[in-house]
């Protein structure tokens, strides 16, 4: 006979089942502490930077309009002043850094006067 029996592997049972699923629950575990966690950590950062805003605040909006909180509203917007009498609405999420409290717009300038 040219072609030999093939005989049925027998049934390994639930080891076989874990050490398959074993390689999957580790690239999760991985997963979740390079990727999931540092960015829930970044996001609760972000929301208590936010909640923090007062006014006076230099902050730069997701957009790069860098401005001075005049005025923080109830319902999630401030007013932010972004040249001598120029005051624009915005909504607080797009504030992605503050980077001064209390302090100048015009930092490069009062820079400049005192150098």
């Amino acid at each position: 006979m040219l072609i030999s029996e093939a005989y049925a592997q027998a049934g390994g049972g639930t080891t076989d089942m874990l050490t398959s699923l074993l390689p999957l629950v580790l690239i999760f575990v991985v997963f979740y502490f390079l990727l999931i966690r540092p960015q829930q950590k970044k996001m609760k950062e972000h929301k208590a930077m936010i909640e923090a805003v007062r006014r006076g605040d230099v902050v730069t909006t997701s957009g790069g309009i860098i401005g001075k909180i005049t005025k923080v509203h109830e319902d999630g917007t401030v007013q932010l002043e972004i040249a001598d009498g120029v005051k624009i609405k915005i909504v607080k999420a797009t504030i992605t850094e503050v980077r001064s409290k209390g302090g100048d717009i015009d930092e490069d300038k009062a820079e400049a006067k005192a150098g």
